[in-house]
């Protein structure tokens, strides 16, 4: 399997910091009450200083959302979507013990994260502009087809797993109980975010370390090394 940005995207957002993670030997059954009561209260602090749309994590979101031509108040990033729902709620929906770590992580950074299952993509995984011959399969069952010039992530089959950048994920991939390996991208554009990018990935890592006995393969991907993993053969 192999993740990258394309060369376009480096090209028209130099500010990005992108880091990947690939991941085998998942499961559903890791107990994660204690790391995600941490994390929580993390994103608590956080919010006690200050207002959501005044993080600068989520301020350069949604510049990178206006210059895509997206209604920032209208497409947010996951993390700021996760936030919102946290600072109303107090709390996260439980999904799968994967997620929920992921979804804590995501607040406690307020860096959007995205995971994919991997047995779902076919080969190669992109993030680049649509073409507009993609399809996405929406949670409600739709198919979607996105815009030409969307960021997308998509595979060698032409299946777009999230629309909008980091905005919202597809059906397709989504973790369940029956994945076993997963893609994990975390995606900063703010200031501070080579040294919050790599802080987050060390902690993500050393908490899949200890919750599976999972091997994982990370990088911090740049314009020029963009690429975590093997091109398949053939």
């Amino acid at each position: 399997m192999q993740f990258r940005h394309s060369g376009q995207i480096w090209q028209d957002y130099p500010e990005l910091v992108a880091g990947a993670m690939i991941v085998e030997g998942i499961d559903s059954s890791a107990v994660i009450t204690d790391v995600v009561a941490e994390l929580s209260a993390e994103a608590e602090a956080r919010l006690a200083e200050n207002q959501i749309r005044a993080l600068p994590e989520i301020q350069a979101w949604r510049r990178i959302f206006a210059r895509m031509g997206l209604k920032p108040t209208q497409y947010r990033c996951a993390a700021e979507s996760l936030l919102r729902r946290f600072g109303k709620d107090g709390s996260l929906p439980r999904i799968h013990p994967l997620v929920d770590l992921l979804n804590a992580i995501s607040i406690a950074y307020a860096i959007p994260i995205a995971v994919f299952d991997l047995d779902r993509v076919d080969d190669q995984l992109e993030v680049r502009y649509a073409d507009g011959t993609e399809t996405y399969q929406a949670f409600s069952g739709d198919e979607e087809r996105p815009r030409p010039g969307e960021v997308i992530f998509v595979d060698s089959a032409g299946r777009a797993h999230a629309r909008r950048w980091t905005h919202r994920q597809s059906a397709r991939s989504a973790i369940t109980d029956r994945t076993r390996r997963v893609l994990i991208v975390a995606e900063a554009v703010h200031d501070r975010a080579g040294a919050d990018v790599a802080a987050l990935v060390d902690r993500t890592v050393a908490q899949l370390s200890r919750l599976w006995p999972a091997a994982v393969t990370a990088a911090i991907l740049t314009a020029a090394a963009p690429t975590l993993g093997a091109a398949p053969e053939g």
